[in-house]
């Protein structure tokens, strides 16, 4: 008996998380297609035909741009709350909706869920907790802050994914129009390297065996920042209690071990165009 998540991708192109038990396999929102999500998840041995439900966090493009595919070929249900189900357009052949609300915490198979409001400029945008088997699993990006409740509902997570989007200083100078950057920036835009880290630095309980940053913007982010800047807000968090053994991993991803007091963590990034490996708890 196991919990395995793997990240499929995340970034502005599209995001999807996989988290399965031996009972239950659920798609935590759906950015790729169907044949693409599929190839994603055979690199982990994992098969999509397998899936049990989709759940949507929010109704952004990049979340939900196989959404349509992916629900007419596995013909599942789709998770979702009321307003952001109403801020869809929708194919007429799809009908199977589940509803839920924020805050309550539902059930689907083995795995209990417990979606809770995040700020993000959408109708209802949501982020996740996952338990089974007595393992705990948070899927959190898409927020402009970090609110108590995110705070509180991550701690005690064996694995958890959580945004760590631009680089102040990038994004600035960047390309993108005025009025995205101040979007971005605003508390209901995305996570800075710098929210993340004062987080991290601060507010991160360490429980988790396994930390996934996400979200990682291509065009106002780096892989190296995000690893250093996150490396950095753990050590001084630790006192200098943990040991860093960094590696690069052939694609995006790049993985610290972290060791201290009896107990191993490893830090990765996910990466847009290629899945993190499938983590097992």
């Amino acid at each position: 008996m196991s919990v395995r998540i793997c990240v499929l991708g995340s970034g502005s192109r599209g995001n999807s998380t996989w988290v399965r038990t031996e009972k239950t396999r659920l798609l935590v929102d759906a950015g790729f297609g169907r044949k693409a999500a599929a190839a994603r998840l055979s690199v982990a041995d994992e098969r999509l035909d397998g899936c049990d439900a989709i759940l949507v966090s929010h109704e952004h493009q990049d979340h939900i741009s196989g959404l349509r595919s992916l629900a007419l070929r596995l013909k599942v249900p789709i998770y979702i709350s009321a307003a952001t189900r109403d801020a869809i357009r929708w194919d007429p052949r799809i009908t199977a909706f589940e509803a839920f609300t924020a805050g309550e915490t539902f059930t689907i198979g083995d795995v209990e869920i417990h979606p809770f409001s995040v700020p993000h400029d959408a109708a209802d945008p949501v982020a996740f907790t996952f338990e089974a088997e007595g393992i705990r699993v948070g899927v959190v990006t898409d927020l402009g802050y970090i609110p108590e409740v995110v705070k509180q509902r991550v701690r005690g997570c064996h694995c958890l994914v959580f945004e760590s989007n631009h680089d102040l200083d990038m994004l600035k100078v960047g390309p993108y129009p005025w009025f995205v950057k101040q979007r971005v920036m605003s508390r209901h835009g995305h996570l800075s390297n710098y929210a993340t880290a004062a987080f991290l630095g601060e507010d991160y309980d360490g429980a988790a065996q396994v930390l996934v940053l996400a979200h990682l913007s291509e065009t106002n982010n780096h892989p190296e920042i995000v690893r250093l800047s996150a490396t950095e807000a753990l050590t001084r968090r630790a006192a200098g209690a943990f040991e860093f053994d960094i590696r690069r991993d052939v694609g995006p991803q790049g993985q610290a071990n972290l060791r201290a007091k009896g107990y191993r963590s490893e830090l990765y990034l996910a990466g847009q165009d290629v899945p993190t490996p499938l983590f097992q708890f």
